[in-house]
Formats: C-alpha cells, sequence, structure tokens
C-alpha cells in the first residue's frame, strides 16, 4: 500500500499543482508560458531554463494547444505519461467545467454581475508574471547580438502576423540561420549515421492520430457523438499556436449545431475564464447536445485536446534527439532566441493590449512587477491587491 502511494505521489504532485495554475492562468497561451516557467524553472525546479525553451518550440511547431502541450510535456519529465495526463487533467478541468456552466447558463440568459472586475485584474496580474517570466528567460538566453537580433525581429514578426506564418515560421528561418553559421564557424561535427544516432519517432502515438484522422470520419453521420468526436478531432488536429486560431477551423464545423449567437457566446465565455482557449470546446460541445451537455462537453474537450498531445509525444523522441545533434548546436541557441521573441510579441498582443486600458492600469502593472521582483511578493498577495484595485476604480 506503501509502495502504490508512494508511486502514485508524484502524478498527484502535477495533479495538484497544475490544477492551481489552471484556477488562476488567465491571459492566453504567451501568459500560460510565463505562469509555468516562474513555477516549473524558477521555483519548482522540474526542469531547466534550456529544456523550457526547447519544449516551447516543439509545442509551437506542432498544431494544437501549445500551452497544453507545453504542460503536458512538464508533467511527462516530472511523473511519465501519467504525469502528462495528470497536467492535461490538473490545468483543464477548471476552464472545462466553468464553461460547460456557462454554456447550459446561457441558454437559460443567466448572466454574472461581478465576474468582468475579477477578470480584469486576472488579465491585468497575467501582465506582471509574463513580464518576470521574460526578465530571466531574456538575461539567460540573449547573451550576444545575433540572439538579441533574432529575438527583436521575431517579436516584430508576431506582433504584425497571425496563425502559422507568425508562429512557425520565425522559429524555422531562425533554425535555418543557425545551421548555416554553424559551418562558417566551424562547428565541430561528429557521431552521425549509427543506427542508434538516426532519427526515431514514438510510432504507437503516431498510429493512433491517422487512425483516427482518417477513420473517425467514416463513423460521421451514424451517431450525434460520433459527428461531435470527429468535427473537434479534425480542428484540433489542424490548428497550429492554439489560441485565438482555433476560431475560423471551428466555427464550420459546429454551424449545423449551433447559431452564430452561441458561437460567439462561447468565444467570449472563453476570454472570461482561466486555462487553455480550446476550452472553448467544452461551450460548443454542451451547446451542441443540449438534451446531454456534460457528455457532449467531455466529448469535445477530449477530441479537441487528443490530436496535439499524440503528436507530441510521437515527436518528442526526435525532437530531443535532434536538439542533441553536434551540428545543430547553433540552431538550438537562435532556436530559443526566437521563442524568447514570440513569447515578446505575445506579451504586447493579446496579453497587454487586452489587459491595459487607462494610464492607472500602466501604474498598477508597473507597481506588481516592482513588488513581485524585487520585494518577492507572493502571486496570491498580488492577486489579490489588484481585486482590490479593479473594484475600487469600478467603484470610484
Amino acid at each position: 500500500m506503501k509502495k502504490c502511494y508512494s508511486s502514485l505521489e508524484p502524478v498527484l504532485q502535477v495533479f495538484w499543482v497544475f490544477f492551481i495554475l489552471g484556477l488562476g492562468s488567465f491571459g492566453g497561451p504567451a501568459a500560460h508560458m510565463g505562469y509555468f516557467q516562474r513555477t516549473f524553472v524558477q521555483q519548482k525546479q522540474w526542469l531547466n531554463d534550456t529544456d523550457f525553451t526547447q519544449a516551447t518550440a516543439l509545442c509551437q511547431f506542432l498544431p494544437g494547444p501549445a500551452s497544453s502541450q507545453l504542460g503536458m510535456f512538464i508533467g511527462f519529465q516530472k511523473a511519465g505519461y501519467w504525469g502528462a495526463v495528470a497536467a492535461f487533467i490538473g490545468f483543464t478541468l477548471p476552464s472545462a467545467i466553468l464553461l460547460t456552466v456557462l454554456a447550459i447558463l446561457d441558454r437559460q440568459n443567466t448572466q454574472a454581475t461581478w465576474v468582468y472586475e475579477v477578470i480584469q485584474a486576472a488579465k491585468l496580474l497575467a501582465v506582471i508574471v509574463v513580464a518576470d517570466a521574460l526578465f530571466g528567460m531574456v538575461r539567460k538566453n540573449l547573451t550576444d547580438r545575433l540572439t538579441i537580433v533574432i529575438a527583436v525581429l521575431t517579436a516584430v514578426s508576431v506582433f504584425f502576423s497571425s496563425g502559422l506564418s507568425g508562429q512557425l515560421m520565425p522559429i524555422l528561418i531562425a533554425a535555418a540561420l543557425g545551421y548555416v553559421l554553424s559551418f562558417r564557424n566551424a562547428v565541430q561535427q561528429t557521431a552521425h549515421g549509427s543506427e542508434s544516432d538516426r532519427m526515431k519517432l514514438n510510432w504507437f502515438p503516431m498510429v493512433i492520430f491517422v487512425l483516427m484522422l482518417l477513420g473517425l470520419p467514416l463513423l460521421s453521420g451514424t451517431a450525434k457523438s460520433w459527428d461531435i468526436l470527429n468535427s473537434f478531432y479534425q480542428a484540433g488536429s489542424f490548428v497550429f499556436g492554439g489560441g485565438h486560431v482555433v476560431l475560423p477551423l471551428l466555427e464550420p464545423l459546429v454551424q449545423r449545431w449551433v447559431d452564430a449567437d452561441t458561437f460567439i457566446s462561447a468565444y467570449a465565455s472563453a476570454q472570461l475564464v482561466p486555462g487553455p482557449m480550446f476550452t472553448m470546446a467544452s461551450f460548443l460541445g454542451a451547446a451542441s447536445m443540449p438534451e446531454s451537455p456534460i457528455w457532449g462537453s467531455g466529448l469535445a474537450t477530449i477530441a479537441i485536446f487528443l490530436p496535439g498531445s499524440l503528436l507530441l509525444f510521437a515527436f518528442l523522441p526526435a525532437w530531443q534527439r535532434l536538439l542533441q545533434h553536434p551540428r545543430l548546436q547553433l540552431s538550438v541557441k537562435t532556436i530559443t532566441a526566437a521563442v524568447v521573441g514570440l513569447l515578446m510579441g505575445a506579451w504586447v498582443d493579446p496579453v497587454i493590449m487586452t489587459s491595459i486600458g487607462s494610464v492607472w492600469d500602466i501604474v498598477a502593472v508597473c507597481s506588481g512587477i516592482y513588488l513581485l521582483k524585487y520585494r518577492n511578493m507572493p502571486v496570491w498577495c498580488l492577486a489579490l491587491l489588484l481585486v482590490g484595485y479593479v473594484f475600487a476604480k469600478a467603484i470610484f
């Protein structure tokens, strides 16, 4: 019994930490990565800064919810595959439950009146936490002119673009640049060509991913549950970067079950809750099956997250081996700089752009950064101060 508990202890620890994060992680993928960096790199030291930035790059390459995939990677590093499952459930459960409830209340035209002030405080907190994470990542990873230039250009590129081009192309260009420069700098090349050094996929999750991608459309039409499972699985298979990018792909898939007003309500509600944007599927799944909203929510939520999870663990062995290749060491450095730039651009838009609405908000954020970074104020204390500030501003 004691041995069984000791083997479950790291899994339960992963679940609890991610559950707490899931209750308060507002602000979208960039903010989530800021929370993860502060919690798992700076505080708990479950992984180092290099592993964190490289895993972030991998999650940007793959379709699916980038921050949730990063969370599953962290859970996997701590407690194996069950740790990855625990991280996913813990981080996703709060927003999935909240959005399912909001979908049910939306049908009854019931709305909360005090939610917006709390959400505004949470958004300001996200600006502060992401800024704190970026300070540490910039100091550790932008160490020369090359990495600084790559980060700045990536941030500018992200700010003026969207979708796949904004998320993926800067990382690809940075990787290619590092690879080319490695030849000019005469980087040592060793150990290539042996059987053990070849890039290998984890074929089991890859096979499951392909079978479901091809097989679910064949079952679609036999029952509404299969229709929902197929529609949300297809959406999760082709959305890069996660977040708001999922909107144009989801809309045509669910328009036969929900009207335009319900779809917009789902999007707005997803902005009001913590956790990943992909849990918008929880609202839409519940609204698509009003006769059984919890079942519909569960089906849609699992279906939209599953493809990205399978692809993450299919490509993880090849990615780790690729980044360890001697010829690609400079590419690892330039990829890391691009990831930092990616988060810098996302910190400006959408984190800052959707959070700060007045000069007083700027003062509150600057004060919060000072208290967090230089006075070591706990995040929960800072959150309480921001809630008080927002309610005071609303009154006066």
